[in-house]
């Protein structure tokens, strides 16, 4: 019989995801432009919102539409196959080897300095490590993502209790003024949002992985809600200490936030174990998105004749070549890109296929009479997270023409390879013939 995993590990693998690169690295690139603290907190609690939102649209989804997949399965069975398609081409392309190689990155960004080795070296072998462990069984799989994600909660509760507790630097970058009324009008805000959900980005994780979940009705919602509430919880106090304990010109524009605060607050041999703490946590991220990643992919190759090659699997059912494959395109993109383009062309195309998703919940509703949970005051979250959403898109093409139109260009390649495979393999069955 196949081995499930229980809510505790899929609200592990939720909190995973959700907890890496982008907490310990957007705040830099959001005080390039925007300065006031609490206009930096709305961002996070706007993240929060927006991530509870979808968790609630997600958990109906995933117990109505019961299949691994994500955005690929709803969107295909919501709109049609080809919407399906491209949102799984996004996953296979950038979805998840670029938060895997933004994570490796930034955990080479924090040891480098003190291992002595290229950052992008030292992301390469996380990601091709990681990745070995994955293909081996669920069960060490589960084991090794449950004890990862325990540690990462343990470092940053200790992290913030500690950053309270001390008084913190004298020219904090703490700024309580009422300067946020001019700053969140500003371009700069919304698209300093789109770090902000990148951050986020995670919330939906266990909805891409249903057939290995156990009792899904229960255990989905669980999942994804609880793990999007505690991580929005411990993200905003995380902002607070950063801002707190180190000035604004040591942040500004830097990518190891949390190597400088912990300097900050423990000198450089307590920062320096810090760093590699956090780099460690990061392996977390690395591992649930390489574990989540590949059953996308094996979902879309079940169904579409160009990637059958994909849906090989090995003696324990994991998706071996999807795994491989995603390792690949993770290992081409530290290698070819910077932090933050990367960044940029992933989250608009992951935040366009999202939205479409949490939308989607309104037609699902009229077409759908499959029982399941349903999402509470519908459908005033999904409303929220659908006008935030294009608030977002709208800025990023205004203010980041290049990064958005890379991201489109990746789209109308997924179109020409849609037709190019002229013959679907019963798209809407999860085990064609």
């Amino acid at each position: 019989m196949k081995h499930k995993i229980s809510w505790k590990t899929a609200s592990a693998i939720v909190i995973a995801n959700m907890i890496g690169t982008g907490v310990f690295t957007s705040l830099g690139f959001q005080l390039v432009d925007i300065k006031n603290t609490w206009s930096i907190l709305l961002l996070w609690i706007l993240g929060a919102v927006m991530a509870v939102c979808g968790a609630l649209t997600y958990a109906e989804l995933g117990t109505k539409l019961k299949r691994s997949g994500g955005e690929y399965h709803f969107l295909t069975q919501t709109y049609s196959p080809l919407l399906g398609y491209l949102s799984g081409w996004a996953s296979l392309t950038i979805g998840f080897a670029a938060p895997i190689a933004l994570a490796a990155i930034a955990a080479g960004s924090y040891t480098e300095r003190y291992l002595g080795i290229d950052s992008k070296a030292i992301a390469v072998v996380l990601i091709l490590l990681v990745s070995f462990v994955h293909t081996h069984d669920l069960r060490r799989s589960s084991i090794f993502q449950n004890i990862t994600t325990s540690f990462k909660l343990l470092v940053i509760l200790f992290f913030i209790l500690v950053g309270f507790w001390e008084p913190g630097s004298i020219t904090t970058a703490l700024d309580w003024s009422s300067g946020w009324k001019q700053e969140i009008l500003l371009p700069s805000f919304a698209v300093s949002l789109i770090y902000v959900t990148y951050s986020y980005s995670g919330w939906n994780a266990a909805a891409y992985i249903i057939d290995d979940i156990k009792d899904v009705n229960r255990n989905l919602p669980i999942a994804l809600l609880g793990g999007s509430i505690l991580v929005g919880l411990l993200y905003v106090l995380l902002q607070v200490v950063f801002l707190k304990q180190a000035p604004l010109e040591l942040l500004s524009g830097k990518i190891e936030i949390g190597q400088i605060v912990a300097t900050q607050i423990f000198g450089d041999v307590g920062g320096k174990i810090i760093s590699l703490l956090i780099s460690i946590m990061l392996v977390s991220s690395i591992s649930a998105m390489t574990w989540v990643g590949p059953r996308v992919t094996k979902a879309m190759a079940d169904d579409y004749r160009l990637w059958s090659f994909l849906k090989k699997t090995n003696k324990n059912n994991i998706p071996s070549s999807a795994i491989g494959l995603q390792a690949i395109i993770a290992v081409i993109m530290v290698s070819t890109g910077t932090f933050d383009q990367i960044l940029t062309y992933s989250g608009f195309i992951l935040q366009l296929f999202v939205a479409l998703t949490v939308f989607g919940l309104f037609f699902i509703r009229k077409k759908q009479h499959i029982k399941g949970f349903k999402s509470p005051l519908f459908p005033i979250p999904q409303i929220v997270f659908s006008v935030i959403s294009l608030w977002i898109l709208a800025f990023l093409i205004i203010e980041q023409p290049k990064e958005s139109l890379i991201g489109i260009l990746i789209l109308l390649i997924g179109i020409f390879t849609y037709y190019f495979d002229t013959e679907t393999i019963n798209t809407n069955n999860p085990d064609p013939k």
